[in-house]
């Protein structure tokens, strides 16, 4: 059995195929949004940040949102492996009094999860001397600009969803992407316009590092609205995944003029969904339409099918543990831990094909 499927885009099979996988010509990971789907790559991310990529110091883009986002602050500490470790068990260890918790003791438990993980390492975090960290966080605009109270919320939502239902272009009336980044990283693939979506970009700092986390991973409807970012515009935040769930993105304009920089994108599934509010519209995934280009220098690890029915209720850890485990808290941490322990196998099926690439494996994005 094979635990890890291999796609990539023409430019990253053309140099996969000459080279190899090599850590020097890893230029960019992206990380999803999620929820409790990033656990399982732990012990990959531990490996890569903490081993590998450490071989070939280079600049590298870290860019995430949600727990993507806590994901690569965890590879920007001085012990990645160490802040792994400690993102999982953060994460899995939530627990609330009731089996529906409000917004506040969902907002209180995160924020003090997310003040727990960083806390003495915010220096570490924003001034990697190799990683660029950009968090991706929504603003909303119109009739979510400053929604006074939770029906209003639910109404501007609501709207949201119809918007993109007639046209994800559409959803850009009503929010907007805030890119929290590394002053020290142009980001000039980013910065030229692609979408819709109004993008602004704040310096990332110590004094927004936390607030830019908990913001990138704030639920809508289920957590308050982050309206205090330092060095950020003011308004409404939350979660980066409403924008960009699976961060389609056009990467291929940071191949450079060799062509030869990668995007290694180390994801739950092979498919590509840009919005959260995407996933009911299989015909909106990147690598189709005008987007097409955008992978072209992009290699996507994903768990196969064979490993996820080894898992723990035989899927990723989702949000819907919570509701199937109640207030059964052991339970559902033994699963996730369970699944993080199986994690392991992802990460040696990665290092076995970095020092023996198998391109017979590598599938067309």
């Amino acid at each position: 059995m094979k635990a890890l499927t291999f796609h990539a885009g023409p430019l990253a099979l053309a140099q996969i195929g000459a080279h190899g996988l090599r850590a020097q010509d890893v230029a960019i990971v992206p990380a999803a949004a999620g929820g409790p789907k990033g656990l399982i790559f732990q012990a990959l991310d531990a490996w890569m940040f903490g081993q590998w990529l450490p071989s070939a110091p280079r600049e590298r883009d870290l860019i995430g949102a949600s727990i993507g986002a806590w994901r690569m602050a965890a590879a920007c500490q001085r012990d990645p492996a160490k802040a792994f470790a400690r993102l999982g068990e953060l994460y899995a260890g939530q627990r609330y009094a009731s089996k529906k918790p409000s917004q506040g003791d969902i907002h209180a438990v995160v924020q003090g999860l997310l003040g727990e993980f960083v806390r003495g390492h915010e220096d570490d975090i924003v001034n990697h001397p190799h990683h660029r960290l950009h968090l991706l966080a929504v603003r909303g605009k119109g009739r979510l600009a400053a929604p006074g109270h939770a029906g209003a919320e639910l109404r501007g939502f609501a709207a949201a969803a119809l918007h993109n239902a007639g046209s994800r272009d559409w959803l850009g009336r009503l929010l907007e992407r805030v890119v929290i980044g590394d002053g020290r990283s142009q980001a000039p693939w980013l910065r030229e316009r692609f979408d819709a979506f109004t993008t602004h970009f704040s310096s990332l700092t110590r004094d927004n590092l936390a607030t830019g986390l908990l913001a990138s991973g704030t639920l809508p409807l289920l957590m308050k609205p982050v309206t205090d970012i330092a060095q950020a515009p003011p308004g409404s935040y939350w979660d980066g995944g409403i924008i960009d769930y699976h961060l389609a993105l056009p990467y291929a304009r940071a191949a450079g003029q060799a062509k030869g920089d990668l995007v290694l994108y180390p994801h739950f599934t092979q498919h590509i969904v840009p919005g959260w509010l995407d996933k009911g519209f299989p015909w909106r995934r990147a690598a189709r339409g005008a987007n097409r280009g955008w992978l072209d220098n992009v290699l996507i690890v994903a768990p196969s099918d064979d490993f996820l029915r080894t898992l723990p209720r035989g899927k990723l850890p989702d949000r819907a543990d919570f509701k199937f485990h109640g207030l059964d808290h052991d339970a559902r941490i033994r699963h996730w831990q369970r699944a993080m322990s199986e994690g392991q196998r992802l990460r040696d099926e990665l290092a076995e094909f970095v020092a023996r690439p198998d391109l017979a494996r590598i599938r067309p994005l």
